[in-house]
């Protein structure tokens, strides 16, 4: 088995519809295995899959699960030499998934890869970040990217000199689209399950960089990425509740003790700032 395609699912059931259509309409000449981990939806997904797509694996939960505790159901029974994380609200273009096995096979140094995202009109989706640190991450919670979205330290984080065009290592890639290596999961493990969404990729990412796999971002596969711009968007307060437990996690597990202190200081500021937002919009 080639690839092991795993979707976590939560509530998307005509955006996962078309994302199914779009793997088995645009994949070729590679064998492939595809789960679906259904979170709990109460919007037809399930009844949706067992009806139109009955060759694919459901795995479908009674309870939100969450992105990595998701994931890791369907890793568990996966067979592929590579396993490729997909979000549901994706959409597979011109043979992207063989192509992106053919460069994994080309890349033996590579552990993850990410391809080409685009938003609904084709145009560029930013899908490279550099790991987080305590600068970008303060600037983060204080909203100070809303204000200032080229400062130094958000354009270093996102990486705002990126040339989408050329095959580069990066530190991460976004988890909408991440083909993984399965000697990576063998030697680092799955997803940490204590991230319940936000982080879980880039920890992954993290752990793999630290066991000297290489990240590759490649242009030679494109797909389309929906509502792929929550960077843009404010967050409401029980979103920046769960977006700062994962930060917080992350730097308790990667980062020095002072920056993780730092993070909680900030905590209850972010949730106040969230809540102003959030007022504003009613």
């Amino acid at each position: 088995m080639d690839l092991s395609i795993i979707i976590v699912n939560w509530k998307v059931k005509d955006l996962l519809k078309k994302c199914l259509q779009s793997i088995f309409e645009q994949t070729k000449n590679i064998s492939f295995e595809v789960f679906v981990v259904d979170n709990a939806s109460s919007d037809g997904s399930v009844e949706m899959v067992r009806e139109k797509f009955p060759q694919v694996d459901l795995i479908a939960s009674s309870e939100n699960l969450g992105f990595a505790k998701g994931n890791n159901l369907a890793i568990k029974k996966s067979r592929g030499r590579y396993i490729l994380l997909l979000n549901p609200d994706t959409e597979i273009l011109d043979n992207a998934l063989e192509k992106m096995v053919r460069f994994m096979d080309a890349h033996l140094d590579c552990g993850i890869s990410g391809c080409n995202l685009l938003n609904p009109d084709l145009s560029l989706q930013p899908s490279v970040r550099a790991f987080p640190n305590l600068a970008s991450q303060a600037f983060i919670l204080l909203k100070i990217h809303h204000l200032l979205p080229h400062t130094k330290t958000i354009y270093k984080y996102l990486v705002q000199n990126f040339d989408y065009e050329k095959m580069q290592e990066v530190d991460q890639v976004m988890g909408a689209f991440m083909m993984i290596r399965r000697e990576v999961i063998e030697k680092i493990g799955m997803l940490d399950e204590k991230f319940w969404i936000w982080f879980e990729e880039v920890d992954f990412c993290k752990r793999a960089k630290s066991a000297s796999f290489k990240i590759l971002y490649t242009p030679k596969a494109k797909i389309i990425h929906y509502f792929g711009q929550s960077f843009k968007q404010a967050m409401g307060v029980k979103k920046q509740k769960d977006f700062n437990r994962s930060l917080s996690y992350y730097f308790k597990k990667h980062g020095i003790k002072g920056e993780w202190l730092a993070i909680q200081i900030l905590r209850p500021l972010s949730l106040f700032l969230a809540w102003l937002a959030q007022s504003f919009k009613k």
